[in-house]
């Protein structure tokens, strides 16, 4: 079924104005102003300047009456409108297919693509998270069709819809309390429908389509069958120009895997070229799928590192066709390189013949396993600025990016970490000499190399109970050869640094 989430900028003109620094400061009421041929009037308000009475479609001077010291910019549509389609292009980290939905929300069609953020409560719960940290007021919603999704977004109390598939009549119950405006009808036809008694949407639902459809005309019925989700309406995405995509269109619609599979070989191809002139490499790529119904199919894959090697990139794409489903047939396809990185050439094949070998590129392995398996079932190790070692790693996707920060070459750490470390019985000089022997499992191991010690300090901030604490930690190898990491809890000095127990807490 499909899942479609609408955006509502109910402050867009005036969010905008405070991101570019041209508007008053936060608290101060804000408003835009336009002139409708005869009189000057309020084109759009902030939050402040509508919690205080102020609408869009008011005289200015009315305006500027009920609120003294009202913070005016001239009304900029055009600039609007880009901010809006600045906003759906960036929602295209959430799905494929994101389009503008003038004058102040935007559509995601995020069918087949919730489960990556953990379902659509946090998908929208991080969607709105990261729209108000970056200065927009928004509230979105969730359902079946973009109508049901501008409905509840705009004038429902429920960010989400079931779906249909297992709730029976879901969208239906949630438009049916809604009033007329969420139809999208222009303010002349909701005029004339309220003069007639309709406030509602189940009034109209209720009533007989034909008369609606003489007095008002066919709108109205569209309208309804497109909230149901008995008439199908397109979204169409944007596409940013400046990322690099391809696309193709057929004599005959196609509707087989194998068809599909050369297709995606050239559009790969073409996409490779664009990448190369601008040294990028793609990260993540949207495939395409028009449909002759107007629909449009969309498969995504993701790179572990910046990648333009078409070979591979068409096959990770091949094997995601399965998903894929063309109805009557795919008039047209489409590539585009969502998410890039620049990528540095690298000599892979002539090489010295006294030169290191080079080292095993795994980052195929993972993309393919990524792909099959899915993105959150693969993970690698990351780097976490922490001294203390267990806190220093954590697992995160593979296919994130790689941050600056790196493993501290001073001192070398073991492959394997015990958690918890194993307490260990041993024997060393105090304060600081390592220690001669230590068993471990009723095992007794003599040493016979020893390094250290490296001191390591709790991390106060996190715990009362690491003020003063201390780890004196020891590379030591024993007599067969084998390595170990120890530490004593304390300084060997002062008592309140740690009781001077022995640990074991990983292997080399």
């Amino acid at each position: 079924m499909r899942r479609v989430v609408s955006v509502w900028f109910p402050t867009l003109p005036a969010d905008r104005l405070r991101r570019l620094g041209g508007g008053a400061p936060i608290g101060t009421p804000l408003i835009t102003a336009a002139h409708d041929a005869r009189r000057q009037i309020v084109a759009a308000v902030d939050a402040t300047a509508a919690a205080l009475g102020l609408r869009a479609g008011m005289a200015l001077a009315q305006a500027r009456a009920l609120v003294p010291g009202l913070a005016i910019c001239p009304a900029e549509p055009d600039a609007d409108a880009a901010a809006l389609r600045h906003w759906a292009g960036w929602c295209l980290r959430y799905a494929p297919l994101a389009a503008a939905d003038p004058p102040d929300g935007i559509w995601i069609d995020v069918t087949g693509s919730t489960h990556l953020l953990g379902g659509e409560n946090r998908l929208l719960r991080d969607l709105i998270n990261r729209l108000t940290a970056q200065g927009m007021e928004a509230r979105a919603a969730i359902a079946d069709t973009p109508g049901a999704a501008h409905a509840a977004a705009r004038f429902g109390t429920a960010s989400r819809i079931p779906s249909d598939t297992t709730h029976r009549g879901a969208t239906r119950a949630a438009l049916v309390p809604l009033p007329i405006d969420a139809l999208r009808l222009p303010a002349a036809t909701c005029d004339g429908l309220r003069r007639l008694g309709f406030e509602r949407i189940g009034q109209l639902l209720a009533t007989d389509r034909a008369p609606l459809v003489r007095r008002f005309g066919a709108r109205v019925a569209t309208r309804l069958d497109q909230a149901l989700g008995l008439v199908f309406e397109p979204i169409v995405p944007v596409l940013p120009p400046e990322r690099a995509q391809a696309r193709l269109t057929f004599m005959e619609p196609l509707l087989t895997e194998a068809a599909f599979a050369t297709v995606i070989a050239r559009l790969a191809a073409s996409v490779c070229a664009a990448l190369e002139t601008t040294g990028q490499g793609a990260r993540r790529l949207d495939l395409l799928f028009e449909r002759v119904d107007g629909s449009v199919q969309a498969i995504r894959i993701g790179t572990a590192r910046p990648s333009r090697d078409a070979r591979h990139l068409t096959r990770m794409l091949q094997e995601r066709l399965e998903r894929v489903d063309p109805g009557l047939g795919v008039e047209a396809m489409r590539l585009i390189a969502v998410q890039t990185d620049a990528l540095i050439h690298t000599q892979t094949e002539t090489r010295l013949a006294d030169a290191d070998p080079p080292e095993a590129d795994i980052a195929e392995l993972v993309d393919r396993l990524s792909n099959r398996l899915g993105a959150d079932r693969i993970y690698r190790a990351a780097l976490v600025e922490s001294d203390v070692p267990e806190r220093a790693v954590r697992r995160v996707p593979a296919l994130r990016p790689a941050t600056r920060m790196t493993w501290p070459p001073d001192w070398p750490r073991p492959v394997r970490l015990l958690d918890p470390p194993q307490p260990i019985d041993a024997m060393a000089l105090l304060p600081d000499q390592p220690p001669v022997a230590f068993t471990w499992r009723r095992l007794r191991h003599r040493i016979r190399h020893a390094d250290g010690p490296e001191r390591i300090a709790g991390e106060w901030w996190k715990r009362d109970g690491e003020m003063r604490s201390v780890r004196d930690y020891f590379r030591v190898e024993d007599e067969d050869g084998r390595r170990f990491w120890l530490f004593r809890r304390g300084d060997g000095s002062d008592p309140t640094t740690g009781d001077l127990r022995w640990f074991l807490h990983g292997f080399f």
